[in-house]
């Protein structure tokens, strides 16, 4: 049956890196608790059709519910200690439909758009923005992006929430999870720049910050000002240290 959908795909960021750091079992309770959060975000008119990995795919009816949704998502997770962020995208436009799966140009240009976003950045094509937009949504426009296997450079718009603070979150460059910068239990001012971590394990010298600093971390850590905060509160909530 073909018909008109609207698809947000949303996926933790830096997923992989958790999984290396934290191991497959602490991997896939972050996943279980992330579903429960997309649940939980869902606006009217808006289901959650499934899941592959750490990716959840939701359909709507229209391109507002999809956008209230993937706020809502967004802001579930920011809020939730020690997890990874997500990163969204929004299309729509007809699809065939087939026992519940569905197929076409559409979905596959929303998979595109989420790929293409930052750690929690949620980003949506024009088709998105001309509706959403009289609406009252902040569309920012990024450009036009050449995607793989799409003939045309497609316009491409961040959907910004006016309301929200600005973040004090950072990632950890370790397991890729996002950590409050006034609460994170350890931070490692390092080669001009500070560093903040979810465990000590994850600021353990010899971990690596990023793939680019890490012979750099391995010759002059002896130099680095390596200090750690405790955080007792957030230790308390932590489940296990990243290995």
């Amino acid at each position: 049956m073909e018909l008109e959908c609207v698809f947000v795909i949303a996926d933790l960021a830096g997923y992989t890196a958790l999984t290396e750091a934290m191991g497959a079992e602490e991997a896939a309770n972050v996943v279980d608790r992330y579903v429960v959060l997309a649940s939980t975000a869902l606006c009217a008119g808006t289901r959650l059709i499934e899941r592959v990995g750490d990716q959840v795919l939701i359909t709507a009816v229209d391109a507002l519910s999809a956008t209230r949704t993937a706020l809502a998502l967004r802001e579930a997770v920011e809020a939730e200690p020690f997890f990874p962020s997500v990163r969204i995208g929004l299309h729509g436009g007809p699809v065939l439909e087939r026992d519940g799966r569905y197929f076409g140009p559409a979905l596959n240009l929303t998979a595109r758009v989420a790929a293409h976003a930052r750690a929690g950045q949620v980003l949506c094509t024009g088709w998105i923005a001309a509706a959403v937009t009289p609406c009252g949504v902040d569309c920012r426009p990024l450009g036009a992006v050449r995607f793989r296997n799409v003939a045309e450079p497609i316009d491409i718009f961040e959907i910004v929430d006016v309301s929200e603070e600005q973040t004090v979150t950072v990632l950890d460059p370790v397991c890729r999870m996002h950590v409050r910068r006034d609460s994170a239990p350890a931070r490692l001012p390092f080669a001009g720049a500070t560093y903040f971590f979810c465990s000590f394990e994850c600021a353990r010298p010899g971990h690596c910050l990023t793939a680019r600093a890490r012979s750099r971390y391995c010759t002059e850590r002896d130099r680095a000002d390596f200090s750690l905060v405790r955080a007792p509160s957030r230790l308390a909530d932590r489940p296990r240290p990243c290995l």
